[in-house]
């Protein structure tokens, strides 16, 4: 049986209603999956109106199936109240409520995997959620566990060390520990869902020109290159500290899995460079499977029905795949 997904709807106000009705669009979705929004279905039906597609809201007791989309009822929102392209507390509520609810069913086994469309950090500060973001809050929600962000296109793979914080605290984290400890989640992920034995992890230098000997900056000796050899004794194929402004490159013609970067931007620019459209977020280290579109709300586009469901198609695709090789290992 092809494994159930919850897709969560994201911020009403936003995109995610509208990417999630244009993916129920295509036949190749249920080919992958059997998807289950966990949203609000009068939020659902403005979306297939603005679309203009061809679907009909049905209710999780129904078959899921080309040309409906099943919708776990979390709320029960008045559009009215929720206008397109800004943050409502009501729909910030409801936000954080279809994200706890997929959380819990996936605990429990009821879902396969998590994916997420788009919310705004400002909503969930809003809503009384003290998490800057879907990462920080899904840890929360599995116990607290220890957790890896990674962008991930066909073509280029990048995990962070560093996340949602200024870049004057990333320098301040960054540490041995920190590093090796990412480098190890990455490793380990790979090993369990992507179907590669002994990912090769190239891990990115801090400063210009990996520090050029120090003249640069002596972080590379003092705090990456430690942590790689860690790693490397542990038996995991790290290597590096490589010059940032080649290392995507290499990795982007194959010659690695998955690049290991220091801070958000960091990694994130060269990653969204090559999968602007198609990258999906992952949360490694989580105990369920949780994948995401790569995009933001989009306030600017909301209820135009233009928003492109590509990103979302891929994070489906990469969960459900990801489950059948969860439940191989």
């Amino acid at each position: 049986m092809l494994p159930k997904i919850a897709i969560t709807m994201g911020d009403p106000a936003g995109i995610g209603p509208e990417v999630a009705v244009r993916a129920h669009a295509r036949e190749e979705l249920f080919s992958w999956c059997r998807p289950v929004v966990y949203g609000d279905p009068a939020i659902l039906h403005r979306a297939v109106r603005v679309t203009g597609a061809s679907l009909a809201v049905v209710g999780e007791e129904e078959a899921t199936g080309v040309g409906r989309i099943v919708v776990a009822a979390r709320s029960a929102l008045d559009p009215g109240q929720v206008p397109f392209g800004r943050p409502s507390l009501p729909g910030s509520v409801a936000m954080a409520g279809y994200i706890r609810s997929a959380a819990k069913d996936a605990l429990s086994g009821r879902a396969a995997a998590i994916v997420t469309c788009p919310i705004t950090k400002e909503g969930l500060k809003a809503a009384g959620v003290p998490f800057p973001g879907h990462t920080e809050f899904l840890a929360h929600l599995c116990g607290g566990a220890d957790v890896v962000m990674m962008l991930a296109g066909d073509r280029l793979r990048v995990a962070l060390v560093t996340i949602h914080v200024g870049l004057r605290r990333a320098l301040e984290l960054l540490s041995p520990a920190l590093i090796e400890n990412t480098v190890r989640i990455t490793d380990t992920f790979f090993r369990r869902y992507m179907g590669t034995s002994s990912p090769r992890i190239a891990v990115a230098a801090l400063n210009p020109h990996a520090g050029e000997g120090g003249m640069f900056g002596d972080e590379e000796t003092t705090v990456i290159a430690p942590a790689i050899a860690a790693a490397r004794a542990a038996g995991i194929a790290a290597s590096g500290p490589y010059p940032p402004d080649t290392i995507f490159y290499r990795a982007y013609r194959g010659e690695f899995d998955v690049v290991v970067a220091m801070t958000h931007d960091h990694g994130l620019i060269p990653l969204k460079l090559v999968h602007f459209e198609d990258g999906v977020n992952v949360t490694m280290g989580l105990p369920i499977i949780r994948t995401s579109v790569d995009h933001g709300t989009a306030y600017d586009i909301a209820g135009k029905g233009t928003a492109n469901p590509a990103s979302l198609l891929a994070a489906v695709r990469m969960a459900a795949e990801m489950a059948g090789k969860g439940c191989n290992s």
